[in-house]
């Protein structure tokens, strides 16, 4: 009987270190999925840097009380599953928002995104942004446009000189 109790605090200890080691971690309600699409996500992940994993409800309400995340806990009731990043904050979000707009039954529940609690609807705001060289481009053409506008002014000028 020991060796129960020893092996399931284990598992919430290593539950606790991946929610306080993970930059990104996204709990979400996979009820309704077939195992194909489960599997087709489990795969989007993965190329991703993502981990995919499904634990039991009480070890890990006892895991985010270890990791000081006590607002998960009311939101763990039924089949849920954790995606966990330790590289990128918003990859499990674009990846899950993105499955989650094709196949209806996958609900994001809520994040922890750099060690704060983040409700749905902000982990939704987060990925549907653009990936982060898509916001360094748009930010490059918005400096660009003064000095462009004014070479083509300077350019129309002396044209209007030339022609003169």
């Amino acid at each position: 009987m020991s060796n129960v109790m020893e092996s399931k605090q284990q598992l919430v200890d290593d539950i606790a270190a991946q929610l306080k080691e993970s930059v990104s971690t996204i709990v979400v309600n996979y009820r309704g999925l077939t195992v194909s699409e489960i599997t087709e996500l489990r795969k989007n992940l993965r190329d991703a840097g993502v981990e995919f994993k499904v634990y039991k409800n009480t070890m890990t309400r006892r895991a985010a009380e270890k990791a000081e995340l006590t607002e998960l806990n009311e939101l763990l009731t039924g089949p849920n599953a954790i995606a966990f990043s330790n590289e990128d904050v918003v990859a499990p979000a674009k990846v899950l928002y993105n499955f989650a707009k094709e196949h209806e039954a996958l609900e994001i529940k809520a994040g922890v995104l750099e060690g704060k609690f983040t409700p749905a609807e902000d982990v939704n705001a987060i990925a549907s942004l653009p990936s982060k060289d898509g916001l360094v481009s748009m930010l490059l053409s918005v400096l660009q446009a003064p000095v462009r506008n004014f070479a083509y002014a300077v350019k129309a000028v002396g044209e209007d000189k030339e022609e003169a």
